[in-house]
This record gives structure tokens, C-alpha cells and sequence, in this order.
């Protein structure tokens, strides 16, 4: 697992905690991201992760209910919607993550936490968030132009 697969993870486990237990205290997150990575870097990006997520949580719950036909958030399991919320945070406001990176990492995820069902599950829906926002089309197209040019 590469460094930043498990500052995601260490993100998700305290966001997935905060969605089951709303009287989980926030000023615990640092306490527990410390306890869990090495080195400021990788602390960092969980901790933007985490407070990323939080602060945009209706926006990104909004793209997320939207892209999930016959689903609401409520009938999703928490630790998909967890998943969903870190990497579409990662698709909007995320600095380097390439928008097909944050897919692979969340299947990835979803594949350890989540049910059998979870990984299909949220790359169906990553997939259309990818597919019809403004921000990450372009964040696509970036990518595939780079690659192009390699060739």
C-alpha cells in the first residue's frame, strides 16, 4: 500500500466514524492522524482530506445523490458514502490527484472495507461524476492529452 493509499484509508476511518457517531469530537483528528502516519506530508494530506470533506459535505453529497440513480445517500452504507465523498472531494478540490487516480484508489477501498457489491458500486458512480462535472472534465482531458503526447 503506498504512503498516500494509507493516509486515505486513515482519513476514511475517521470520516466513516464521524458519519456513524455525529458526537465524535472533531478535535480528535489530528491526535489520531498522528498516532497513525509518518511524516508531515503524508498527515497533511489526510488531514485536508478530512476537513476538505467535511466542509464541502453538502456540495459533494449533492453531485454524489445526483450521479446515484435509484439511490439516496441514506440507503447507501456508510463506508461507501465515505469513499464517495473523499474521492469526489479529491476530484473537486484536489491539488495532484488525477481524477482516474482517486478512482482507482476508492475501488481500492471499497474493495477492503466495503461489501462485495461496494467496489462496482462506487465506481459506477465515480464514474458519472467524472463523466458529466465541468471541473473533472477537464481534469480528464488534461490527463488524456498528457498521455497522448508520451505515445
Amino acid at each position: 500500500m503506498s504512503r498516500r493509499s494509507r493516509a486515505r484509508e486513515v482519513a476514511l476511518q475517521l470520516l466513516y466514524e464521524a458519519d456513524r457517531n455525529t458526537a465524535a469530537p472533531p478535535n480528535r483528528d489530528r491526535t489520531f492522524v498522528e498516532s497513525r502516519l509518518r511524516g508531515n506530508a503524508l498527515r497533511q494530506f489526510a488531514l485536508e482530506l478530512i476537513t476538505g470533506v467535511r466542509t464541502h459535505r453538502d456540495q459533494l453529497d449533492q453531485l454524489i445523490g445526483d450521479a446515484a440513480q435509484n439511490w439516496t445517500l441514506n440507503r447507501m452504507t456508510p463506508i461507501d458514502r465515505s469513499i464517495l465523498r473523499i474521492a469526489t472531494f479529491e476530484f473537486l478540490h484536489g491539488k495532484d490527484t488525477p481524477p482516474k487516480v482517486a478512482i482507482d484508489e476508492a475501488i481500492e477501498l471499497a474493495k477492503r472495507y466495503g461489501t462485495a457489491d461496494s467496489p462496482r458500486f462506487v465506481n459506477g458512480i465515480l464514474d458519472r461524476i467524472i463523466t458529466t462535472h465541468p471541473r473533472t472534465l477537464e481534469s480528464t482531458q488534461t490527463e488524456n492529452e498528457k498521455t497522448a503526447t508520451k505515445s
